[in-house]
């Protein structure tokens, strides 16, 4: 089967599941640590694990998590020593779940939840850590769950670099992830518009198969 139809299949399946989820919400394991999830809420999955078992967190630093989902980044954050994070999501199903794992986690006066289009809730606030995990093709989305996996003219992604720097402490660093099926080149091109130093951090795959692949990229200003 070719990669884009085995994916446009794969990622439909998984919308679908998303939005089977009873109203009370469904228990997910993930590195040893259980989320819960409310319908129409990205599950903890693959995709973010380059990024949670890599990125560099000092203890007492800001973080903020665009695209918070789960809010499963921004908790992981907390673990590290994080002093403050902030997860943003348009989905209001995602802001309810991460809101919900960051008080299970204890993490209720570190973490807060916060429904946002990218940075518009934010005001002039900066971070010194800014994680994203955003759709990585550029797919019409037709609704709220498609839009945790594709972005519609690819504008989500393109708004993030636009507006990153205004919410980066000087010296700060951004972890980004990509996947193998997703636009790489044209994220780069964003990057590097946006005068960010981009360096690959880590990658895993799904399976032994390598044909879904997730990486996680550092960037700097500079």
């Amino acid at each position: 089967m070719d990669l884009p139809g085995f994916t446009d299949q794969w990622q439909t399946e998984r919308q679908k599941l998303f939005k089977s989820v009873p109203p009370e919400g469904r228990t997910v394991r993930y590195l040893d640590k259980e989320f819960l999830v409310y319908p129409d809420t990205f599950w903890p999955f693959a995709d973010s694990l380059p990024l949670v078992t890599h990125f560099r967190i000092e203890p007492g630093e800001s973080v903020l998590d665009v695209g918070t989902g789960s809010g499963v980044i921004g908790v992981f954050a907390c673990h590290r020593g994080a002093s403050r994070v902030v997860g943003v999501d348009i989905n209001p199903a995602a802001v309810r779940s991460a809101t919900h794992n960051a008080r299970m986690h204890g993490f209720a006066a570190t973490m807060e939840v916060l429904q946002s289009d990218l940075f518009d809730a934010l005001r002039d606030e900066r971070f010194d850590v800014v994680t994203a995990n955003l759709p990585f093709r550029n797919k019409p989305a037709h609704d709220v769950v498609a839009m945790s996996q594709w972005d519609t003219d690819f504008k989500v992604n393109t708004r993030f670099f636009e507006g990153v720097g205004r919410h980066l402490r000087p010296g700060g660093r951004i972890y980004f992830v990509q996947s193998n099926f997703g636009e790489i080149e044209a994220t780069m091109r964003l990057a590097r518009s946006a005068g960010l130093r981009v360096a690959e951090l880590a990658r895993e795959s799904i399976d032994d198969t390598r044909r879904q692949e997730f990486i996680v990229y550092e960037m700097t200003p500079g």
